[in-house]
């Protein structure tokens, strides 16, 4: 891994999932002797919550409640 001329570095995707760091989390680094650590801010939005606010607004169809009900009941 290498930083940019920017400063920048690409955190590999299945530590982004592992850690549910999605796109505007906010983040810190911390510095511990001769390492530096990335952590999630303390203090912010659950996981659940940066999910959920990634997620709203990304539907392609267009179906009410009941009829993803009855999609998935096998009816009509």
């Amino acid at each position: 891994m290498r930083i940019t001329t920017k400063g920048q570095v690409t955190i590999p995707q299945e530590i982004r999932e592992l850690f549910g760091l999605l796109p505007h989390t906010e983040v810190r680094f911390q510095v511990d002797g001769d390492r530096v650590y990335l952590e999630r801010e303390p203090g912010r939005s659950a996981r659940g919550d940066d999910l959920v606010r990634h997620l709203t607004g990304r539907a392609t169809v267009k179906m009410t409640t009941d009829e993803i009900l009855a999609l998935t009941r096998g009816e009509g």
